[in-house]
Parts: C-alpha cells; structure tokens; sequence
C-alpha cells in the first residue's frame, strides 16, 4: 500500500508543488516524495517487527525529515495508526481503526479541521468513508475504494473553499478556485492504497 502511494506521489510531485507555489513554498511535492519513500522503506512487509511499533517508527522517521509542517502532520497520523490493536493481519475494521486511530492522533496536535482547505479536508471522508464499508462488514478492497473516492471528492471541494491555515491563510479569497495541495496529495495516497490492494 505504502508502495503504491509512494508511486503515484512521485508521478504527480510537480503537480503538488505547482499546487502548493499558489499559497506555499511550492516545494510539497518534494516533500511528500521524501516521506512516501521513508514510509515505503520503513513499513517492509518481510520485515518481523510487531506492526504497531513499525507505524510507530516510520511515523517518527516521517516527522524526523526535512519538510517542515507536511512532514510533521504526515508522520503524527502515520505514527497514531500503531496506537490501535493491530495483529498479524489487517482486516477491514482493524484497518480503520487504525486509520481512525492515526486520524485522532493528527487531530490532536492540528487545529485544522474539515473546510479549513487543508489535508483534512480528504483525510476525514477517507477514513469515515473506510469506517462506515467496515461497519458494514464490507472486504477490505471495497473500503479503500471508497476511501479513495472519499479523498478525491474531498480534495476537489477544497477548489471552492478559502484557506484557513498556514501561508495561504494570509492570501484569504485569492485560494479559491485551486486546490488545497495537502488534500490533493492525500487523495494520491489513498488511491494508492485502493490501487495496491486491487492488484491482489
């Protein structure tokens, strides 16, 4: 999964960092290229380490990079995924608690909430998205394909909204009409997830 997502975001770096040039330092695509590829390394399937700790550690390397608040909000949502009961195996509902979990973790540490034109604005529907397909004791592929129209579908509505965080906050009505780039790299990522999954 975290293959899969790295992937994408390296195909759509310039994109992001085109995106994030309108209200940002215009470098989140490089960014989130170095924290996908220390996540793809860090969480390896063939690895014997407990999954809970490796989120946790690849989380901590996440936070540890060189990429200012992307960074540090990708590695606090990837670190709180190991906060939840995970086994061997993921299932659809551990999956979402865990994703549930990593989504408490981030909203502690960020004021930033839904139609505040930012990350959360694809992080939130994804993972109620992925909550609600497991609830319904749907498989694991249909849920992440639902988290991922949840993303993209979220990371779109941010084209209409006015940022209310970070740089661009201080541009106010000159954001509307581009999309957020936090949300629009989290739309990657669990596209990415759904896309890994569907090869199986």
């Amino acid at each position: 999964m975290f293959a899969e997502a790295a992937k994408l975001i390296r195909e759509h770096c310039e994109e992001l960092s085109e995106l994030d040039s309108i209200g940002g330092d215009g470098d989140h695509g490089i960014t989130m290229v170095r924290a996908m590829e220390i996540l793809r390394c860090g969480v390896n399937p063939a690895g014997s380490a407990d999954l809970c700790e490796t989120l946790k550690q690849a989380g901590w390397a996440v936070m540890g990079a060189d990429g200012g608040a992307s960074s540090a909000l990708l590695g606090t949502f990837i670190a709180g995924m190991g906060d939840a009961e995970l086994g061997s195996e993921l299932d659809c509902q551990s999956l979402a608690a865990s994703f549930q979990a990593g989504l408490r973790a981030l909203s502690n540490r960020s004021r930033a909430r839904p139609g505040d034109k930012t990350m959360m604005d694809a992080l939130v529907p994804a993972i109620e998205a992925l909550g609600a397909a497991a609830s319904s004791g749907k498989p694991v592929e249909f849920a992440l394909r639902e988290a991922a129209a949840a993303a993209a579908a979220g990371a779109e509505s941010t084209r209409t909204l006015v940022a209310r965080h970070g740089r661009a906050k201080y541009l106010g009505e000159k954001t509307i009409g581009h999309p957020d780039a936090g949300a629009a790299s989290m739309a990657l990522v669990f596209r990415g997830f759904a896309a890994a999954l569907d090869q199986d």
